[in-house]
Parts: structure tokens; C-alpha cells; sequence
């Protein structure tokens, strides 16, 4: 017996709205497999659009100064923070792909001054983190402290808007329950052919 995904109703994917449908269909064949997050957030078509437009306007942005394994390590860094199981799985699945090291996100999602990453990634995320407990803290001396690390100012921009848009992330996948996917936990820890 598979335990559900959410404590909200998931809707069948061919009962959603065509735009919706071909969006997780293309996921799931580049993927294998559906995230979660897909199904459990359908139950709102119009939030599941603004969402995932925000998402990838953030996350597949092409001028960043971040990388992509940055990006996903704000997510792990501040999932971690908001104790955000699904983020913390799925984002950390990302996060050891792209940096091609299995323990990383584990650490990231623990305690990031104590993670094999480089200072510059742990200024990023002591931001990501300060944006996430005590925005209304922010300063002139925290951009400082990111230029320090060659960090823009637009850079700053990046690390915040991703903190605060998994706040939300988190918290909706905190009230709905959400589960991760069985196939996040090895990606990124085995060969592929393994997991």
C-alpha cells in the first residue's frame, strides 16, 4: 500500500487542465517519474501556474551569477531551516547531481558552515538564511558581506527571491503533508544504473 502524497486531494492526471497536463507528462518523461509537487499542488490550477512561472523564473534563469548547484543549494539550505521534507529530498537530489557530490546536501540541509562547500557558498547561504529568519535585519553590510565573494548586487536579488520563494514552497508542502518521491532519496548518491 502506497501512502499518499498529500492530505489534500491529487488530482488525476488526466483530469487536469491540458497546459497543466503536458507540463507534468514532459516532466515525467525527462524524469522517470512525476515529482510529487506536481500532482499535490494541481488541486489549484490557478496557483499551480503562478507557482511553477515564479519557479522556473527564478530557477532556470540564464543570466545569473549563480550557479545551478548554487541555486539548488539555497533551496536544501533553506528547507532545511523551515524542516521542509520535501524539499529538503527533492532539492537535495538536484543538489548532489549538480555538484556531483553525494554528501552535500545532507550537509547543507544540516548545518551549511559545516559543509564541504567553498566560503563564497556559504556567505550565499548565510543570506539565504538571514532572508528566511530575519529579512526585516537586512542591512547594507549583508550586500557588503556578498560582494566580499563577488557577489552583484542582482546576485543578492537571486539569493533572496529564492529564500523567500521556498518559504512559501515549504510551508505548502508543510500544511499539504507532502511527500517525497521514494526515487530522490538515491539520485545523486548512486550511478543512475544502480538506483
Amino acid at each position: 500500500m502506497s501512502l499518499p502524497i498529500s492530505r489534500y486531494p491529487v488530482p488525476e492526471i488526466r483530469d487536469l487542465p491540458e497546459d497543466i497536463r503536458a507540463r507534468i507528462l514532459d516532466t515525467q518523461e525527462k524524469a522517470g517519474f512525476v515529482p510529487n509537487v506536481f500532482l499535490a499542488l494541481a488541486h489549484r490550477p490557478a496557483e499551480w501556474r503562478a507557482f511553477f512561472a515564479y519557479h522556473d523564473a527564478l530557477m532556470l534563469k540564464e543570466d545569473s551569477g549563480l550557479t545551478k548547484g548554487e541555486r539548488e543549494m539555497i533551496v536544501v539550505a533553506v528547507s532545511g531551516r523551515n524542516r521542509c521534507i520535501y524539499c529538503v529530498v527533492a532539492h537535495g537530489a538536484i543538489l548532489r547531481i549538480y555538484e556531483k557530490k553525494p554528501l552535500v546536501a545532507d550537509q547543507v540541509a544540516t548545518n551549511h558552515l559545516k559543509a564541504d562547500i567553498t566560503l563564497r557558498q556559504k556567505a550565499m547561504c548565510d543570506f539565504a538564511i538571514k532572508v528566511t529568519e530575519a529579512s526585516h535585519q537586512i542591512e547594507e553590510a549583508d550586500l557588503d558581506a556578498l560582494a566580499a565573494h563577488g557577489f552583484s548586487r542582482e546576485d543578492a536579488w537571486d539569493i533572496a527571491a529564492i529564500a523567500a520563494f521556498f518559504g512559501l514552497s515549504n510551508r505548502m508542502a508543510n500544511l499539504t503533508a507532502m511527500r517525497p518521491n521514494d526515487e530522490f532519496y538515491l539520485m545523486g548518491r548512486v550511478p543512475r544504473s544502480k538506483a
